[in-house]
This record gives C-alpha cells, sequence and structure tokens, in this order.
C-alpha cells in the first residue's frame, strides 16, 4: 500500500555537523527537517558529523516532523558508511544527493537493504545536474526500483 502523502509547506535543510542548530531545530515549525553530511559539511568533519546526526536523532524530540538525513554520495569515501550508519538512524527518508542514474538508486538501496534498513524508510533523490535530466527514461525511479513497500 502506497504510503499516505505528506503535505510539506518547509523543509529546514541543516549542517550535521552544527549541534546547535540541530537542537533548535526541535523548536522550528517546519514540517521536515533535513540533517546534511553532505555539502554543508567540512570534508574533514563528515565523519564526525554522521554520529552526531545519529545521536540528535536517537535523543532529541522532533516531535511529528519528517526526518531525513542526506547521505554523501555512494561512489565517494563517506558514502556507504553514511547509508549504513542512517539505516539504524530513527528517520522518515534518505536523501540520495547528485543523483543521475537509476543505477545509483539501485546500489545505494542494495547497502541499505543489505545494513537492514527498515522498508518504510523512503528515498529520496536529489536531481542536481544536467546529465540527470537526459535522456529523460535515464531515471525511471519508482516503479522499477520498488521496495517491497513502493517509493514514496
Amino acid at each position: 500500500m502506497p504510503a499516505p502523502i505528506r503535505p510539506r509547506r518547509s523543509v529546514l535543510f541543516m549542517p550535521g555537523a552544527n549541534p546547535r542548530a540541530m537542537q533548535k531545530a526541535m523548536a522550528l515549525p517546519a514540517d521536515g527537517l533535513i540533517f546534511d553530511l553532505e555539502d554543508a559539511v567540512a570534508p574533514d568533519m563528515r565523519e564526525r558529523a554522521r554520529f552526531m546526526v545519529a545521536a540528535a536523532l536517537g535523543q532529541g524530540d522532533y516531535g511529528r516532523r519528517e526526518r531525513v538525513v542526506r547521505v554523501n554520495a555512494l561512489d565517494s569515501e563517506w558514502g556507504e558508511a553514511d547509508l549504513q550508519v542512517a539505516s539504524a538512524m530513527r528517520l522518515d527518508a534518505v536523501l540520495l544527493p547528485k543523483v543521475e542514474s537509476a543505477g545509483q538508486v539501485r546500489d545505494a538501496i542494495a547497502v541499505l537493504d543489505h545494513a537492514g534498513t527498515p522498508e518504510d524508510i523512503a528515498i529520496w533523490c536529489m536531481i542536481e545536474t544536467r546529465w540527470s535530466w537526459a535522456p529523460p527514461t535515464s531515471l525511471p525511479i519508482c516503479a522499477p526500483l520498488q521496495r517491497p513497500t513502493g517509493c514514496r
């Protein structure tokens, strides 16, 4: 059964290496929170940020806000570990950056599934480059890549 559609008026990005921002987000009236492990975090802080986000999500009360973690690309030095740690976090979705092919999504889903990620965790894809748009059939994201519960 497809997940119900959640209306979102605002989604707040915050750097995963900023504990003050993650603490403050508990009181902000956003519909969703994206804990960024990628571009918002300096490369030398990315491993540490991964565990800071896991701790914040494990201990913090974010209420009914949608909780999303933006991981590093799977082909980066941080991507696979980000996905493995995210698999144990209290999340609604994992956000994949700079997606350019369905193969990238399949590979990320394989890592998440191998790590035991609950099937109700959604996969969000950021389409950020011109290569993501052409040819239009290169990203058949939902139907061919459905996890048992489907794309959300």
